[in-house]
């Protein structure tokens, strides 16, 4: 196959979902404008950081971009008179601050392409959608009966994963979705126990699994072809949005925030546990539950994207568990990602932030018990409920399932050892990312505490303490030697008297370093 015989381009080692901060750390005034240099930073480490320069043009240029987004953006407005005052230069860059904090702080444009390129140009230099056409070409060579009806720009949130809406020939009526991804930073799997799991993606039959019609893979990415469902996803119900708009246009400012009926509530979240606890017993790692990858069919929830544990890719919502060290096992991710889930069914939105402290009223008190046990601060400490205890909770406990077909998916034990050992490596990296950012956290409490004006107060009143000690210790000490010497010389007869040197006394006041 042709597609087979694209030379790999490597796993990708970088991980999109790593937030990125952003400072401006100075101006500096050329000719007829000014230019911003912007000191960037992902995740924790201050030596994974880099400078870039960035003109008020370029802040404009992105913010056009980002008006898809529906979203009111804080970009200080243009000044065409005075805009080289130092006043002036010194206000923008305090706005022009606020709109970096703002930008990289929304979890839906920090992780737009947007964003990271503008942020990250060498990072993200490469054309993804080019790189998904040479693949999805080389694909057509080999299986003619499928043709691109248009490419479906930006749906996902993925900056390396394409969408092309597809037709086949013989049936041009019949629209399916062609899905194009590069590996991410963990694939675990064998090039050949990928690409065998890959194409066995076909044969998994479930009732609240979307199906997957074909699926091939080389070294370096996968294509899988599903069926299009005009009514697109449960996060597509939710908000209300069309399926085949850009990601940021549907999701980032509902016009109308509502919320599920309780009944949609416990039927939608019954079918997404049941699924996940099918694939939790057949041992695949799943990981990447989100609103979006529930294909709604009917009154039926459906999984979508099973291959992304196998590509490696990071989840969706991954900056936010790698917070939590109890969060620790892809079960557990999957436990807290419905909890997610089932706040956006709930309320019609994303929390604010997480871990949620109070839940605004719900439909029901039971809804409220299986967010608690999900989102809170408690749980988020302790550790998440199994999907097995979520189905016993009073809210999906009730709930009758009627379905005949029947669950097949069966994996060779020798793939299924394989899957295991890349679940074990995905967990590894996600314990000792938490662990960094655990220990990033406690240091930076400690040097906020250290640096506090109340702890430079009391190392001051310590330190004169220490002082005014050390200074009585010195003088006792020497009215002891002195007198001792006096002693001395008054009994010795043959002794010449001698006046002993005074020694100068150590000053009483401090010189303490700045802090």
């Amino acid at each position: 196959m042709a597609f087979m015989e694209k030379p790999p381009a490597g796993k990708v080692l970088l991980d999109d979902t790593v937030p990125l901060t952003a400072a401006i750390e100075a101006s500096q005034t050329l000719q007829s404008h000014t230019e911003y240099i912007i000191r960037v930073q992902r995740g924790i480490s201050v030596e994974n950081s880099w400078q870039i320069v960035r003109r008020y043009s370029d802040f404009d240029l992105l913010n056009n971009s980002l008006q898809i987004s529906g979203l009111s953006l804080p970009l200080p407005p243009k000044k065409l008179i005075g805009n080289m005052d130092r006043e002036f230069i010194a206000e923008r860059q305090k706005g022009l601050q606020n709109y970096l904090n703002v930008i990289t702080t929304n979890h839906i444009l920090s992780n737009c392409e947007l964003v990271k390129k503008f942020l990250d140009p060498n990072g993200y230099s490469s054309n993804y959608t080019e790189i998904a056409l040479q693949h999805v070409s080389m694909f057509f060579r080999s299986e003619p009966k499928w043709e691109v009806v248009e490419p479906l720009k930006d749906i996902g949130w993925r900056i390396r994963k394409k969408y092309f809406l597809m037709k086949i020939k013989n049936q041009p009526k019949e629209r399916l979705v062609l899905n194009w991804a590069d590996l991410g930073p963990d694939k675990y799997l064998s090039d050949k126990d990928f690409q065998c799991l890959i194409k066995l993606l076909p044969s998994c039959l479930h009732p609240y699994i979307y199906r997957v019609t074909f699926a091939t893979a080389n070294e370096s990415s996968a294509l899988l072809i599903r069926m299009f469902n005009e009514k697109g996803t449960l996060k597509d119900l939710i908000y209300k949005a069309k399926p085949k708009d850009p990601f940021l246009k549907k999701y980032c400012n509902p016009k109308k925030i509502q919320g599920l009926g309780l009944q949609q509530i416990k039927t939608y979240g019954r079918q997404i546990l049941e699924v996940l606890k099918f694939l939790h017993d057949k041992g695949f790692p799943y990981g990447h539950l989100h609103a979006s990858n529930v294909m709604l069919d009917g009154d039926t929830c459906r999984l979508l994207d099973l291959e992304n544990s196998l590509l490696g890719l990071p989840s969706f919502y991954r900056s936010y568990f790698t917070q939590f060290r109890k969060i620790n096992t892809l079960e557990s991710v999957d436990v807290h990602c419905f909890g997610h889930l089932l706040y956006e069914m709930t309320y019609g939105r994303p929390p604010d932030s997480v871990p949620v402290d109070t839940f605004p009223p719900a439909p029901s008190m039971a809804v409220v018990a299986v967010l608690e046990s999900t989102l809170s601060c408690e749980a988020c400490k302790n550790g998440m409920p199994t999907v097995s205890r979520l189905l016993q909770m009073p809210l999906f406990s009730d709930v009758l399932l009627t379905t005949s077909e029947k669950p097949q998916f069966k994996i060779p034990t020798k793939l299924k050892e394989a899957l295991r050992t890349a679940k074990e490596c995905i967990e590894k990296r996600l314990i000792e990312e938490q662990k960094q950012i655990h220990q990033h956290r406690r240091l930076t409490r400690a040097q906020s505490h250290h640096g506090s004006e109340e702890e430079r107060k009391k190392r001051k009143i310590l330190a004169r303490k220490k002082s005014k000690r050390s200074a009585i210790e010195y003088n006792e000490e020497y009215s002891a030697k002195y007198s001792n010497s006096n002693n001395s010389a008054g009994s010795g007869a043959s002794s010449p008297l001698t006046s002993p040197s005074s020694p100068t006394p150590p000053s009483t006041t401090v010189e303490h370093a700045p802090f």
